[in-house]
């Protein structure tokens, strides 16, 4: 598995919010949501997403926006309309006097807008939870990234825009996982922009050293890797795989495999039926107490405590969702 194979495992929808909007001006909604990531596809009519921080830009059909939560945005027919629905997180829809709004579905299954023959049509794909094993390319990513028609080559919008108001047996987790692959089109799209400063992870797997050196450290992260093993496989000695390690990475790769198992260990964890010691056997640690221990020295927090503040955070989110991290 490559470094990109590796960290695109981490958006895995599960009960994603899907919604098609049917629109006719004048329209304006609000979203403050708080969710991390954030698809609209711009499938007929023409809107504008106005970020707080930012300046309003004009989306066209075929137009795909990627957006990085928390900070609130704007969708609107033009940016000097006013916002007549405000989402708030859990998908709540209300006025901006707070008034709710009721059930996002008035135009039929995962539908929703001001008309049904609205001459402007959204495709919209939120996730409520992400993997934290993906937040380097969250990172990589600007609060507002829009790829324009024919950028971003592939028939998936249209798919998902034929499909997000079926109602069929298992359409959910169709949508899940045309959502997914959307996703992953996106971003790689994004991050091979040229004009795009790609991070330093992304632009190390072309080193043939140490981009083998990220391979088996994410084919196998619970192998007792060790700097002399990566560099016998990358066939360097090892002071050359560690000063090109941390030349290109930006960190150790000793390192960045402690990161990288702990990445994985805060999602495993979530899972209510894993032990610690059982998230501690697959991700390369001896024991339940040396995951403890390196996981309260790095990030502050027990695992216990980890788990019940993801709980706490993802609300009724976390009762329904499968974690599926690929270790």
């Amino acid at each position: 598995m490559d470094v990109i194979a590796g960290l695109l495992n981490g958006p895995r929808a599960d009960g994603a919010f899907l919604l098609r909007s049917l629109l006719t001006p004048p329209w304006s909604l609000r979203v403050q949501d708080r969710a991390p990531l954030t698809l609209v596809a711009v499938i007929a009519g023409t809107a504008w997403v106005v970020p707080d921080s930012g300046a309003p830009t004009r989306l066209r059909p075929g137009d795909l926006a990627v957006l990085r939560g928390p900070d609130p945005y704007v969708f609107a027919d033009d940016p000097a309309t006013a916002p007549q629905a405000v989402i708030h997180p859990g998908q709540r829809c209300m006025t901006p006097d707070g008034e709710d709004l009721g059930d996002m579905r008035t135009l039929g299954a995962r539908s929703w807008g001001n008309a049904p023959d609205g001459a402007t049509v959204l495709v919209t794909g939120t996730y409520q939870v992400l993997s934290e094993i993906c937040a380097p390319l969250l990172d990589a990513l600007p609060p507002l990234a829009v790829l324009r028609e024919g950028e971003c080559d592939t028939p998936l919008i249209p798919l998902l825009a034929a499909e997000v108001s079926r109602e069929t047996p298992g359409q959910d987790a169709v949508l899940d996982r045309l959502l997914d692959l959307l996703t992953v089109v996106a971003l790689r799209t994004w991050l091979a922009r040229p004009d795009v400063e790609a991070p330093a992870w992304y632009r190390a797997q072309d080193d043939p050293v140490v981009g083998t050196a990220l391979r088996l450290i994410h084919d196998d992260p619970a192998h007792p890797w060790t700097v002399a093993a990566l560099a016998e496989a990358a066939h360097v000695s090892r002071a050359a795989l560690a000063r090109r390690f941390s030349a290109e990475v930006g960190e150790p790769p000793m390192a960045y495999l402690a990161n990288w198992r702990l990445a994985l260990s805060a999602d495993l964890l979530c899972d209510p039926a894993a032990t610690i010691a059982s998230v501690a056997e697959r991700v390369g640690y001896g024991s339940a107490f040396a995951l403890s221990a390196a996981f309260k020295r790095v990030r502050g927090v027990s695992p216990k405590e980890h788990r019940e503040r993801a709980v706490r955070e993802a609300g009724p989110v976390a009762e329904v969702r499968a974690w599926r991290v690929a270790v």
